[in-house]
């Protein structure tokens, strides 16, 4: 036998057959709601709306997605630039240091240049001096007289000639190189001046760059907060949408469920009618016991038989474990849902147990829907037809099964705590092929 069903049924229409000692009566539920078309209308209309703002502002976000990663792109870009601004530099700052460095050694040799020159005229000064007061310098008199001999005066002329001349020589390239280390140092001076330009231009790119990075940030974190915003915006009017087509799915229900109202009613009458012919014809034969059971549908093996028996069961409580092929028996307990409904006390059926009442006349079924489901001929759902089974179930195993009365339509008994009923196919869940027991 199949487990207890779970969950609330979408519809609540029963049709309830009342047996009583005088005759047969049946009582039907009030209708429910019958929404309007133009209220139909208007929710589907706001729907429509609240999808088109769905829409509009999805589009928005994408838009500002792709600023955001543009806006990210560029902050990585002055990154960059910020670093090679401080690479730069560092490296100027270097360059000018060792600059500075060439200068002041410059500086310092073209000091020890001039200082060495005015040494030098120093001595040549005193040995100028001292050669006049001796009589020893070039040219001097008393030089060449006191010499004993014309080889001796010649010699004596060259030495005095050759010191002189070597002590002039020796001035004129200090003069020399006071003039070259002092090209050195104003060439380094210049090297320095240019290499303090480049730091204070490398400065100046820094901190410029520093800036760029700074604004390219704070347009990215604006972005990212006005990106935040749409998000949040697109979230709200997503809640607006799925509540207006939960409003609108709720006025389609009740359409439905007042159709079904209708239709259920409609057969109700019908069996009304039904009821009191099969009462007018039975009156003279004695008809049946006041107070007895109520006639079961006739028990056949034409489907439109089976469709009877199952047709006259509607309103009769869900009972887990009741039915057989005499009708409606008490439930049993199931230990769980069944028991908090209290099957265990009502007469009835569950929805396999409908299925054998209803086929009675044709075969003997099991009380569980999946041997029922492999008891007959299998068809794929688009073959169905009228007085076919219908299963539900998944991988687990089967666990509801129905009478397809075509249209769209079957009878079941649904779950604990509803009724025998007739409602619309349910595809949810269900199985891929119907099993089909007659033709």
């Amino acid at each position: 036998m199949p487990r207890v069903r779970r969950g609330l049924s979408v519809s609540t229409l029963t049709l309830v057959i009342l047996f009583g000692a005088g005759g047969t009566g049946l009582a039907a539920p009030p209708p429910p709601p019958n929404p309007s078309d133009s209220e139909i209308q208007a929710g589907k209309a706001d729907a429509n709306a609240k999808a088109g703002e769905v829409g509009r502002l999805t589009n928005q976000l994408a838009q500002a997605e792709q600023k955001l990663t543009q806006l990210q792109d560029d902050v990585e870009l002055k990154q960059e630039q910020a670093n090679k601004a401080l690479v730069d530099l560092q490296t100027a700052q270097d360059d000018a240091a060792q600059a500075e460095n060439d200068a002041k050694a410059a500086r310092t040799e073209a000091d020890a240049a001039a200082a060495a020159i005015d040494q030098a005229r120093a001595d040549l000064k005193t040995f100028a001096a001292a050669s006049f007061q001796q009589g020893s310098t070039v040219g001097s008199l008393s030089a060449y007289l006191s010499a004993d001999s014309p080889k001796n005066m010649l010699a004596r002329a060259q030495l005095l000639d050759a010191v002189g001349g070597d002590r002039l020589n020796a001035l004129d390239r200090l003069q020399q190189a006071q003039t070259e280390k002092s090209n050195k140092d104003a060439a380094a001076r210049k090297a320095a001046e240019i290499a303090q330009q480049k730091q204070d231009a490398a400065r100046r790119a820094k901190n410029s760059a520093d800036a760029a990075q700074t604004t390219a940030e704070r347009a990215q974190d604006g972005q990212a907060a006005q990106n935040s915003q749409l998000e949040k915006n697109k979230s709200d009017v997503e809640q607006q949408l799925y509540a207006a087509q939960a409003k609108v799915s709720g006025l389609q229900g009740q359409r439905q469920r007042y159709q079904d109202w209708l239709a259920q009613k409609q057969r109700e009458d019908e069996e009304r009618a039904r009821q009191a012919a099969l009462a007018a014809a039975t009156a003279g034969g004695g008809g049946r016991p006041s107070g007895g059971p109520a006639p079961s549908g006739p028990a056949g093996s034409s489907i439109e038989a089976v469709i009877a028996r199952a047709l006259s069961t509607l309103g009769l409580p869900y009972a887990w474990g009741g039915g057989n092929t005499s009708g409606a028996t008490r439930g049993i307990r199931d230990g769980g849902v069944a028991d908090r409904y209290g099957d265990y006390n009502k007469i009835g059926f569950d929805c396999s147990g409908l299925m054998i009442y209803a086929f009675a006349g044709v075969r003997s079924l099991p009380h569980y829907s999946g041997y029922q489901y492999s008891s007959g001929r299998q068809v794929p759902l688009s073959q169905m037809r009228r007085g076919d089974l219908l299963f539900w179930g998944g991988p687990g195993g089967i666990h509801h099964v129905a009478l397809y009365l075509g249209g769209g339509q079957m009878v079941e008994a649904p779950q604990s705590g509803l009724r025998v009923r007739v409602a619309p196919v349910r595809y949810g869940g269900i199985m891929p092929y119907a099993t089909r027991l007659v033709g």
